[in-house]
């Protein structure tokens, strides 16, 4: 009988210990899913200021020229088509010849104009909806042709701009686990073609597979998604925090495609489309379906930047 006395309140003592230490568990377990999360939104972020600080930066971004049938002088001199900024090229460099959707870049004699770090004297160019375009590179500048709805232009980088080298970094909302997400993604029988307008007053067409349902705050919205490559979805939309807290026109967000038709939906990650950097970018706008009547604070600020460059 006593025996039995000892083993009840052993085990009475065991299962009082046991309740003790499971909430301590599952808030240790919470508290390192939580330093995960937050690890993991910085390592983004850092990739993402690294982007900012390479030569690919859209703050090296300074022209955009759209080219006309015929000849297209450029160099510094204000009498070419495409006036290069000062002192960064000789007064004439070259010209950009477009006939009937072919550009042939020719160079001025004397001049060391390079494609793909080659001398070329001329040079018929791949243009960017190509996937791989030309790149047209003259001392801290760098050139090539981009398509959009049938027309054609230069589009110039420096590497010397003030916007680019008075870069500081990014700011942010801070990271909330409330806008991490897993959405229910409804794809179409076919992929629908999307006519969106863009920033620079032109229309295009992005191809998308389907939409997103989710819930924030136990109100049901829905996203309609853009192809972003495989496995992903590109996200275009807006909120509440557009011209406040964030970019006018548009937010950007990647997403990850999960098995069983669900989508990471992070919107920690939304970040600023090109035109918040640069006024020669041709971002695209959200279809009216996107605007969500809530204010997302999560993810990207609006970029102040100290340095604002005149449109060409």
């Amino acid at each position: 009988m006593k025996n039995k006395l000892q083993l009840l309140l052993a085990l009475l003592l065991f299962s009082l210990l046991l309740g003790w230490i499971k909430p301590g568990i599952a808030a240790t377990i919470s508290k390192n899913d939580n330093k995960n999360f937050i690890k993991d939104e910085m390592k983004w972020r850092e990739k993402r200021d690294k982007q900012m600080r390479s030569q690919d930066s859209w703050l090296t971004i300074t022209g955009l020229y759209w080219l006309k049938e015929g000849e297209n002088s450029f160099g510094t001199d204000p009498a070419n088509k495409i006036i290069l900024p000062q002192d960064s090229a000789p007064l004439l460099a070259g010209k950009f010849i477009f006939n009937k959707g072919i550009i042939t870049v020719v160079t001025q004699l004397g001049v060391n104009l390079k494609a793909q770090n080659i001398p070329i004297t001329r040079k018929i160019l791949k243009t960017d909806d190509s996937g791989k375009p030309d790149i047209i590179a003259l001392n801290d500048l760098r050139m090539w042709v981009i398509k959009r709805s049938g027309k054609y232009a230069i589009r110039l980088r420096d590497l010397n701009t003030r916007a680019y080298k008075n870069y500081q970094k990014l700011d942010y909302f801070p990271p909330s686990e409330k806008y991490k997400i897993v959405a229910d993604f409804i794809p179409y029988s076919n992929p629908k073609k999307v006519t969106v307008n863009t920033e620079i007053g032109t229309k295009s067409q992005m191809s998308s597979p389907g939409y997103v349902k989710f819930k924030i705050n136990s109100q049901e919205f829905q996203l309609k998604a853009f192809r972003g490559g495989s496995k992903k979805l590109f996200f275009i939309f807006k909120d509440e925090t557009n011209g406040k807290d964030t970019y006018e026109a548009s937010r950007f967000m990647e997403s990850n495609l999960l098995d069983g038709g669900k989508v990471d939906l992070n919107f920690n990650r939304a970040y600023n489309p090109p035109c918040a950097f640069t006024p020669y970018a041709t971002c695209p706008l959200p279809p009216p379906q996107n605007y969500l009547k809530i204010r997302i604070e999560a993810g990207e600020k609006k970029y102040r930047s100290k340095v604002k460059d005149k449109l060409k």
